[in-house]
Order: structure tokens, then C-alpha cells, then sequence
């Protein structure tokens, strides 16, 4: 299938981000003839660019959706050189809540986006900034679909989040850069949270009767599990074979996902 190319936007291509007070974001929309249209944004990994999903964006396109990429800080002195300001025990460096709710208000009001179909996706730190966005604002988007990334050490209080959340956590087995159970960075200064620990907290969240899934299935690579006894909310957890990386075909996983939510 061909890419669909969208109108002609005021902003927002790879070389003319959207500019708000915050920061900048880019977007692509599909072709489509009338009314608004969902969106999936997409946070990057340490180092990326809010274009990045623009180059990744074709299954999203493809299926009638907008692809947001929101650009994280700049950091000169970081060996990345950008980022997320995620950790919650660490000097705030912008208030990312309030930009990534900037970006979707901009997004809304000026590009057609479905506010009540919005998927907030990341990958890596990307990932881990969406997990605190779900925990602390969980009416930010309609569901999340973290990466690769999740709470850092200490975790949240399973008591911390504000409220059940629709939620789709993707790693991969042999992921040695975020393992599931975390690692020490910096000489021990900071530690990456353990997976399986997140979802417990999910769990409390939803308000989930037990701990031991209700679902499983295997299809192709991904290996999925999910949480159907539970107060509210949606919550999965799959696994796939590789490495840190975003798997291939996790755009139409996501995007079945979220669209058999009620």
C-alpha cells in the first residue's frame, strides 16, 4: 500500500517543526476527506528527534491515523544530546506534562486530531516518559503504548498513580541496553526499574482482583498477556524475541490494540 501524504500543513515537516512556548513537534497527517482523524504521538529515545516517526510512520499513516513526534530537550552536556526531563527524583528541567498537553491542544486545534483518539506511544526513555505520564495524568490520551521503557528505580508507590490507564507495554527478551529488570547507570547514581515491577503497579492502578494474567496468546513474535478482571482501565504486557528496539509489526499490534478497546 502506498504512503498516504496529507494535506498541506502550516508546520510541522521534518525541516518546520510546530513551535509552542514549550518546544516543538512534528506532525504528518493521512489523506482523508473529511473530519478528524486520531493520532498516535510518539515520544523518542535518548538522542532522537520528533522526526523519527515521521520516517517510521507508514502502517500508521497507512491506517487513517496522524503520526505526532515531539521533540525532547536538548542537552549539550548529555553524551545523547537529547531527552526526556522524566525522572521525578531529579531537577525538573520542563514541565513535560504540561508540553506534551500543549502539543495535543496545538495538534487539535490546528491539524484536525481526534482528541478522544489519541494513542501516546515512546520508545526506550520515550518509553519511560510515557509510563509517568500515564501514572501522573492518565486522561492525557485515550491509551498508552510504552516501548522498551518504563519506571525508573525507586518505582512509584503502587498507591502513586492517579487512576486507572489503557495500557500496551512492548520489550523484548534479550534487551540488554533497558533489561527487564533494570541496571545501574552511572556508576550506580541512577537505576533503571524493573518491568515486572511496573506491571504490578499497573495492576494496583486498575484496580486488577490478582496478580497472574487472564489471557495469553502467542502471535507470530509477540507474546501477549493480559489483566481482564479488573476494576477499569486496559492493561498488556508483550513480549517479543529481539533486542532494544521497536519490533516490526508493532505498529498494527498497537494500533489492533487500540482500536478493540471499549
Amino acid at each position: 500500500m502506498a504512503l498516504l501524504a496529507g494535506p498541506a500543513l502550516a508546520c510541522g515537516a521534518a525541516d518546520d517543526p510546530c513551535k509552542l512556548p514549550l518546544g516543538s513537534y512534528h506532525i504528518e497527517t493521512p489523506d482523508v476527506a473529511h473530519g478528524s482523524v486520531p493520532a498516535v504521538v510518539f515520544l523518542h529515545g535518548a538522542g532522537g528527534k520528533g522526526t523519527g516517526i515521521l520516517r517510521m510512520g507508514g502502517p500508521i499513516l497507512e491506517r487513517g491515523y496522524a503520526v505526532i513526534g515531539p521533540n525532547g530537550l536538548e542537552r549539550p552536556n548529555s553524551r545523547f544530546g537529547s531527552g526526556w526531563s522524566f525522572h521525578p527524583d531529579r531537577p525538573a528541567q520542563r514541565d513535560e506534562l504540561a508540553f506534551i498537553r500543549a502539543v495535543i491542544d496545538d495538534a487539535v486545534a490546528n491539524h484536525g486530531i481526534d482528541r478522544d483518539r489519541i494513542l501516546l506511544a515512546g520508545f526506550s526513555i520515550g518509553g519511560s516518559m510515557t509510563s509517568y505520564l500515564a501514572c501522573d495524568a492518565p486522561d492525557l490520551a485515550r491509551a498508552y503504548a510504552p516501548v522498551a521503557g518504563s519506571f525508573w528505580r525507586p518505582h512509584p508507590a503502587m498507591e502513586a498513580c492517579k487512576g486507572p490507564v489503557r495500557l500496551l507495554h512492548t520489550h523484548g527478551w534479550r534487551d540488554t541496553t533497558v533489561p527487564l529488570e533494570g541496571r545501574p547507570l552511572g556508576g550506580g547514581r541512577i537505576y533503571q526499574g524493573d518491568v515486572f515491577q511496573a506491571m504490578q503497579i499497573w495492576r494496583e492502578a486498575n484496580g486488577c482482583e490478582g496478580m497472574r494474567a487472564e489471557r495469553f496468546e502467542t502471535s507470530g513474535d509477540f507474546w501477549r498477556r493480559s489483566w481482564e478482571s479488573c476494576d477499569a482501565g486496559a492493561l498488556e504486557f508483550v513480549l517479543h524475541p529481539g533486542a532494544h528496539g521497536i519490533p516490526k509489526g508493532w505498529a498494527d499490534l498497537a494500533l489492533d490494540w487500540f482500536e478493540a478497546l471499549e
